[in-house]
């Protein structure tokens, strides 16, 4: 932070006039006189702020100091000098700014260079008739203002804002636009149609070079098929192409999209992102370029582009802003070319704690103390993208201690653990998850994570190793967490192994979670009174959003978990040794103090984390 006028001289003249720049920068003022002025400081925390920057050798300025000794917050020590200056303050964002202003955008330039913007703390919000506004930290420094008129040719007028809100707003801008380097789609459809024809005609005067020295009369066979693998290998290897794709990865990365889908249809292409559940559409390139995008992916993912009739499945690992991140490719033939769907795997979004995730305080107690037992099965439930491969990250985050040897078999191993050993299952060679499982118990595992229960042989070795003194993870696809017991018994597993055990059962859904910046409160319909009041939650208000820029106008940004926590008392085992019927255990479960979906939802919904839309459409149908 140095938001700060000084109490240290400033190099030259400071009295010269600034006038002509368009501000109303005049003699600098001292801060320490300004925060007692207006009530923020008393006289002792200005002599001890004053005393430390003598320390310091003046090397560090009294605005930054009074932040450090804790005596004022940055904000306010900004939004002073700007009441003392006259100008305005500003609490920087995106869309407070003209971002082609400060990174450019397609031909145009950014108004000043990069390392001048980090070096002097300044961010450009507006240019219009010829007045240029920018936003910065220290409103003494007329030298940096004289600068910024003389680079761009502007009038200057000034805004105040703190340094970390001009640093945090150039790096969003720069993520969004690509560091500056902003991408013309236009431009790259135009481009990558004139290489494709290029590629073509090249293709075509090589054919009728082979074909000249053996030409016959009559019917001759067109090789359609292996001149559109070549067509498009060739294609896939030029620029526009290849910036094409890697924007639409890098794009979907930074707006946390996990899925991208590439579908070609009749004379269309489109790209869309599943973003928070939903799928959004990105771009529609030109249907000519499908099998260019597509082979150019398949070259990434190590696929064999002259293959176009097989499904396959490959990977791809990335790094967006320094970090690695995992893509899983798998294409599908259909009508109009082939699908490509690419899953993003991104850790630094899935390895939270097991208190982040969303239970409520006493199912997270509840839990907490099953995973800290030395043997049993507990089991996460839910649908295809529900976020059980989260919560089982997030329990083996919570028990990897040194003294445990943790193995875990997936399909495939999405992200790394440290300490914890991983195998993966290899099904054309035999190695299946019953293999694999077999092998660890020879292994001298404590806990064992088994990435789904799908077969009989899986769900009865499983249990077995949870009787002899393991800790056994794993995941099913059912509706419930009452709904696993009938599960594992269809499966083939007999009911008083399931009883002696089970330990523990989270069933879970994502709901969308209500945008915090535009979020408001509304008074519940009658309707909505009723439904909470059975499910015996009272709620006085609720919200939604209106939507903003933040949230893309949708007025939900991010997802919120709800949970469903069995835990079996002696009552419930009981039921399950003697084969009740799944209406019974339900009934058990909850007379046992067991949570719903429905009612961590309610719970949700008073909180203002989502709305009963949300709420209703992953808990009924």
């Amino acid at each position: 932070m140095t938001a700060t006028l000084t109490d240290k001289p400033a190099k030259g003249d400071p009295n010269r006039d600034s006038s002509r720049l368009g501000t109303p920068l005049a003699r600098p003022l001292r801060l320490g006189q300004v925060l007692l002025d207006q009530g923020l400081l008393t006289e002792a925390q200005v002599e001890a702020a004053l005393a430390a920057q003598k320390e310091t050798g003046n090397t560090k300025l009294l605005g930054e100091l009074v932040v450090e000794l804790g005596y004022c917050a940055e904000d306010a020590v900004v939004a002073a000098l700007a009441t003392a200056y006259g100008v305005p303050f500003a609490r920087l964002s995106p869309q407070l700014c003209d971002p082609a202003l400060a990174v450019g955008s397609g031909d145009q330039k950014a108004l000043l260079p990069a390392e001048f913007l980090d070096r002097s703390a300044v961010l450009p919000l507006f240019d219009v008739d010829g007045v240029l506004t920018v936003a910065m930290s220290e409103p003494s420094n007329v030298f940096v203002v004289e600068d910024i008129a003389r680079l761009t040719g502007r009038e200057v007028q000034i805004a105040l804002a703190t340094r970390t809100d001009i640093r945090d707003t150039l790096e969003q801008i720069r993520k969004r636009r690509g560091a500056g380097n902003a991408i013309d789609l236009d431009a790259l459809f135009a481009q990558a149609q004139a290489d494709k024809d290029a590629v073509a005609g090249r293709f075509e005067r090589r054919e009728e070079s082979a074909r000249a020295p053996t030409a016959k009369a009559g019917i001759e066979l067109a090789t359609a098929e292996s001149g559109a693998s070549l067509d498009a290998a060739e294609a896939s290897e030029h620029s526009p192409v290849v910036k094409l794709v890697n924007h639409t990865i890098l794009s979907a990365v930074r707006e946390g999209a996990s899925d991208i889908h590439f579908e070609p249809d009749d004379g269309m292409f489109r790209v869309r992102y599943r973003i928070d559940g939903r799928l959004a559409e990105r771009l529609q390139p030109p249907y000519s370029m499908a099998a260019a995008i597509v082979a150019r992916i398949k070259i990434m993912a190590g696929l064999d582009i002259a293959e176009r009739r097989l499904p396959q499945d490959g990977g791809i690992r990335v790094l967006s802003d320094g970090s690695p991140v995992d893509l899983r490719v798998s294409t599908l033939p259909n009508k109009f070319g082939e699908k490509v769907v690419i899953r993003v795997i991104d850790t630094r979004n899935v390895l939270v704690r097991l208190n982040q995730i969303g239970l409520g305080e006493r199912d997270l107690a509840s839990l907490t103390r099953q995973i800290t037992k030395p043997h049993g099965i507990i089991l996460v439930t839910g649908p295809t993208g529900s976020g059980k491969s989260t919560t089982l990250y997030a329990i083996l985050n919570e028990i990897n201690e040194p003294d445990i040897n943790i193995c875990t078999v997936e399909d495939p191993v999405e992200y790394h653990l440290k300490r914890v050993n991983q195998f993966q299952v290899n099904e054309r060679i035999g190695l299946t998850f019953p293999a694999v499982l077999r092998s660890l118990l020879r292994q001298d595992p404590d806990v064992i994570m088994v990435g789904e229960i799908r077969d009989a042989e899986t769900a009865k070795t499983a249990v077995q190793a949870a009787l002899t003194g393991h800790l056994v993870l794993s995941t099913l696809h059912t509706n419930d967490a009452a709904s696993a017991v009938t599960r594992l018994h269809n499966l083939g597993v007999e009911p008083y192994l399931i009883s002696a055990s089970l330990e523990a059962v989270v069933a879970q859904r994502l709901v969308q979670r209500i945008c915090a910046e535009c979020r408001r409160p509304h008074e519940p319909t009658a309707t909505e009174r009723k439904l909470a009041e059975r499910a015996g939650v009272s709620i006085d208000r609720m919200f939604r959003g209106i939507g903003c820029a933040n949230c893309r106008h949708s007025g939900f940004k991010g997802r919120a978990g709800l949970f469903e926590v069995l835990i079996p008392n002696d009552e419930l085992r009981d039921a399950i040794t003697s084969g009740a019927a799944l209406d019974t255990i339900r009934e058990l479960a909850a007379a046992a103090g067991g949570s719903s979906l429905m009612a961590d939802g309610l719970e949700k919904i008073a909180r203002g984390d989502t709305t009963l839309d949300e709420v209703l459409r992953v808990t009924t149908g």
